[in-house]
């Protein structure tokens, strides 16, 4: 899912906000590559981005392919490649 309150490159998700949008947890030896970046947190913690916008998971989905997140507080979607 992706945001509308991040900015690019910036996770704006922190506490509460978190607890129900994980982010995407990027591992320390992640790397970037082409569309998919890395965003540091504040928290410490990476995550990783797709054109720059920060990627989270939703605690409602339960499995594969659910998308209960999507249009969620009407600043939540489900994250599309272009």
């Amino acid at each position: 899912y992706t945001y509308d309150k991040d900015e690019a490159g910036k996770s704006n998700c922190y506490d509460k906000c978190a607890a129900n949008w994980p982010p995407l947890k990027a591992e320390a030896n992640a790397k970037a590559e082409g569309e998919w970046t890395i965003v540091d947190r504040t928290d410490g913690t990476r995550m990783w981005a797709y054109e720059g916008k920060p990627l989270y998971t939703f605690i409602k989905d339960k499995k594969a392919g659910d998308v209960t997140g999507e249009g969620v507080g009407g600043v939540w979607h489900i994250a599309k490649a272009d």
